[in-house]
Order: structure tokens, then C-alpha cells, then sequence
């Protein structure tokens, strides 16, 4: 029987064949897509309890204890990350639904498969993982910020308040509270929580199914735009590497740990964001989901290159 190490440590695998498998469904059997939609909203709930109640929340003050990492992850996260965005976006057509999936996506750090992808890229993944619960209170703080502040009244426009404020509750502030209470009532290693720590990989493996099956037939019509916003992602994962060595040395902080920096500025948190994506109006959200699905599609191809190079190229041993 599997183990589940050895189900996280051939995810990555899983995941491409799953990607595979969905685009090929999705093109040949599309009388399945409306079907396979309704299923988006029940599996990415039960993917976002998976992940937050890995989260060791309990642990949050091991991110301050190492101020410079946390440092380190705010300057590249939250201030050259949004600069590298905005000076990407210019390149862009000044079309709201296409800027806004852009910008949800790109700006919002990841923080669930990341810390596998700097275990296999030779990264501190501890560090990584202690640094997951500030990342995401954050980007969820400064998310709306960063909409109003990039697109102003257009994101306003774009964004019915009700529809988002229930994607919010539904999928990040329910499942969260879930995972919390199940963290706080049951200790590691207890049922609920070996239980909860099998979900993450399959529910993964399924969401990506699922969406990618369902929406690759309603591609057609944002095709144009898909090709647009690729060059965007590929530039993105080949700059955001070397400004975070670049502020990983300013720093001082060691070779693993940079890594671990290097991997959070560069992967993204589009299946987090997704659920917001869900609640936009009927006639954009096709575009928006297809902008987000689309990085991530141009990401993992991004990692499988990273864990590579960054350990032999960009930030080797000394």
C-alpha cells in the first residue's frame, strides 16, 4: 500500500498525468462539462480545509523568531513582486477581466505545494512551512488593496461585493475555521488529523481535473487572450528568481533558506484565489478562470525547471 510520503513525493507526477487526463476528457466528452462544473464548489472546499489544516497555525511564532527569512518573504512578496507585476501588466492590453485574473493570481504567494517544490529544489522547507500561516493572513489582507490600488474603479465595476464576500466565506474563512478546530481538538498523529493530511495530494490532483476538464471546451472564445498573459507568466518565473537571490544575500540569509525565498517569490497561489475567480459575473468568469488555470498549467512546468537549476545554477552550494 502507499504510503503518504510517497504520495506527496511523486505529486508533481500525479498531477501532469491528471492535467493530461482532464484535457483529454474535457475535449472528448464535453456533455460532462456541465456536470463536472456543478462538482467545482464541493471538491475546492474540502482542497482548502486539506490545505489550511496543514498549516501549522500553532507554530506562528517560529515565523517571528526568524525575523530576516520573514523579512526577506515581505520585501519579495509584497513590495518587488507587486512592482515586477504592474511593470509585466504594461505589456498587457488595458482590458479589466484579463488584468484582473492576471493580478489575482501574481500576487498572492503560495502556500501549500510550494514547500514540496523546495524540498525537491534543496530549499529549507521548514522554514517554508513556518512561514505559511503569515503568508497567507497577509495576502489576504492586502488582496483587496492591491485590486483597488492596480484597477481602481474598474476592479469595483467588475466585482459584485456579495458574490465575492460569499466565495470568501465559503471557501477560505469556513473551511479555515474547520481546519483551526480540528487542529485545536485533535492532536498530530490523532484520527482526524491523519486523516485530513491523506486529502491534500488527491483533492489536488482532483480540483485540477475538474476545472481543467470543465472549462478547456470554453477556451475557445479566450484563446486570444490565454496567449497574451503566457509570456507574462513565463517572464515572471524567470526574473522573480533573481531578485530574491539578490535580496536573499542583502540579507544574509544562508543558501537553503534562500532557495526557500527564491521558491516563494516565484510560485503562486492560484488555486486560493480561484474561488474568487467562481464569483465573478457570468459573462467574465469564464476569462478570469482560464487566466488563472493558464498559471498555473505555465507554473508547474516552471517548478519542474526550478528544482533543477536553482540548486545547480542560480543559488548554488559555496
Amino acid at each position: 500500500m502507499i504510503s503518504r510520503e510517497q504520495l506527496e513525493k511523486n505529486q508533481v507526477t500525479i498531477y501532469i498525468i491528471t492535467l493530461l487526463l482532464a484535457g483529454f476528457t474535457g475535449l472528448n466528452f464535453l456533455e460532462f462539462q456541465n456536470e463536472l462544473e456543478k462538482l467545482i464548489p464541493f471538491i475546492l472546499g474540502i482542497l482548502m480545509y486539506s490545505m489550511f489544516v496543514q498549516i501549522p497555525f500553532a507554530a506562528l511564532k517560529e515565523t517571528f523568531s526568524n525575523r530576516r527569512f520573514l523579512y526577506a518573504l515581505c520585501i519579495v512578496n509584497f513590495i518587488a513582486v507587486p512592482i515586477v507585476v504592474w511593470t509585466l501588466t504594461l505589456f498587457l492590453p488595458d482590458y479589466p477581466p484579463l488584468l484582473l485574473g492576471v493580478y489575482l493570481v501574481l500576487l498572492t504567494p503560495c502556500i501549500d505545494y510550494v514547500i514540496v517544490f523546495t524540498m525537491l529544489g534543496k530549499g529549507n522547507e521548514k522554514a517554508m512551512l513556518s512561514a505559511t500561516p503569515f503568508l497567507f493572513v497577509a495576502q489576504m489582507l492586502l488582496l483587496p488593496f492591491y485590486l483597488w490600488f492596480f484597477i481602481g474603479e474598474q476592479a469595483a465595476n467588475i466585482v459584485e461585493v456579495v458574490p465575492f464576500f460569499e466565495a470568501f466565506v465559503s471557501f477560505i474563512v469556513f473551511p479555515l475555521v474547520v481546519a483551526l478546530i480540528v487542529q485545536i481538538s485533535s492532536k498530530e498523529g490523532g484520527r482526524v488529523f491523519e486523516i485530513s493530511s491523506w486529502l491534500p495530494v488527491p483533492f489536488m490532483a482532483l480540483t485540477l481535473f475538474v476545472i481543467v476538464a470543465s472549462q478547456i471546451g470554453k477556451l475557445s472564445g479566450s484563446f486570444e487572450w490565454i496567449l497574451k498573459v503566457i509570456p507574462i507568466y513565463i517572464a515572471f518565473l524567470i526574473i522573480m528568481p533573481f531578485i530574491s537571490k539578490i535580496i536573499a544575500k542583502k540579507l544574509h540569509l544562508d543558501i537553503r533558506t534562500g532557495r526557500a525565498l527564491i521558491f516563494s517569490g516565484s510560485t503562486r497561489n492560484s488555486l486560493v484565489v480561484l474561488p474568487f475567480a467562481l464569483a465573478m459575473p457570468e459573462e467574465i468568469r469564464s476569462l478570469v478562470v482560464a487566466i488563472i488555470v493558464t498559471q498555473t498549467l505555465v507554473e508547474i512546468v516552471g517548478e519542474l525547471i526550478y528544482i533543477r537549476i536553482i540548486p545547480l545554477i542560480i543559488l548554488r552550494d559555496e
